[in-house]
């Protein structure tokens, strides 16, 4: 029998979760969930393979883009949702990052969508950008027993934020956090000396978890955005992980055990003090943090250049 790989062992200490657009890939993987954003499913839209989709979400929307993009995403969720046995992850306009109340407004609506199509609430996570506004909306909506799933999250403050939300899920990103500092220290970056548990992504990641099991916070973390095979080992052990398709491929290529990084038990016995975050403090932490502010305010734009793109391409189709 040969040895297990180390998607296999990985999926001992953590979930797995499929970061695509691609139906297909899902399907290939059968994770326990999927996750979306507007730059994948821009990818899945452009695929002939799906186009038939995108047909069916103007057809829909009977000329109404806006209509026809909420289409669209319930569409490609609800052809994913049958290949995972948990949740889907569709994302709220990033443009509505800002907007407490239009976010509300549009996950309802998104849900309401789902349910016409016969997906059950309970299988959707609605993304949400980490502003203070995109938090609050989080917290109106789990009250009505939507689930929330909050993205562009790259600090400790925006962790905390959205546990006392009572949020279900964050996706702290390990990728772009890197990204940052790497360019930052230009050429005195070492990429061996800050590699694994050192990566200033996952180590970002790994205080939050830490400070969720210390304090015994319901919020489900789930590492995103990685770059490599080694971020995700050195993560092994957090709650979930969504990890893209080429990555899935080589865990799976790849033999030999992935021990568990993360330690529930080393991180109820931590000396850690409880924080809390109301407005003003919460965007002062955003403003201090270089690194957090900045990815997130480009996050935001990429999403939102990516959410054009695929209006003219519904406009073109």
């Amino acid at each position: 029998m040969p040895p297990p790989s180390q998607l296999e062992s990985l999926k001992k200490h953590s979930l797995v979760v499929a970061d695509t657009g691609d139906i297909d890939a899902v399907a290939r993987w059968k994770p326990q969930d999927a996750t979306t954003n507007p730059s994948l499913l821009l990818t899945a839209a452009e695929d002939p393979r799906y186009r038939s989709l995108t047909e069916q979400a103007i057809s829909g929307a009977r000329g109404d883009v806006a209509a026809a993009m909420d289409q669209l995403f319930v569409r490609f969720g609800a052809e994913i949702s049958k290949h995972v046995a948990g949740r889907v992850s569709t994302e709220v306009d990033a443009r509505l990052s800002f907007d407490r109340d239009g976010s509300i407004g549009k996950a309802r609506q998104l849900i309401a969508l789902y349910a016409k199509l016969g997906v059950s609430k309970d299988k959707i996570l609605i993304k949400l950008a980490s502003t203070w506004e995109g938090i609050e909306a989080a917290r109106v909506l789990e009250r009505e027993g939507i689930h929330c799933n909050m993205t562009l999250l790259f600090s400790f403050a925006q962790a905390v934020a959205c546990a006392d939300a009572g949020v279900t899920l964050i996706s702290p990103f390990v990728g772009r956090i890197y990204d940052w500092h790497k360019k930052a220290a230009g050429a005195s970056w070492d990429e061996a000396a800050m590699g694994g548990a050192n990566d200033p992504g996952v180590r970002s990641v790994a205080k939050i978890w830490r400070y969720f099991k210390k304090f015994d916070v319901d919020t489900e973390v789930m590492g995103a955005s990685f770059r490599n095979i080694d971020q995700i080992r050195a993560l092994a052990g957090c709650d979930l992980l969504t990890i893209s398709p080429e990555l899935l491929a080589q865990l799976a290529a790849t033999d030999g055990p992935v021990e568990r990084a993360l330690d529930p038990a080393e991180a109820r016995s931590a000396s850690i003090e409880p924080v809390n975050y109301d407005e003003p403090a919460f965007r002062w932490a955003l403003n201090e943090g270089a690194m957090a502010s900045e990815k997130l305010a480009e996050g935001i734009r990429a999403f939102a250049v990516d959410a054009v793109k695929l209006e003219q391409l519904m406009q073109a189709a």
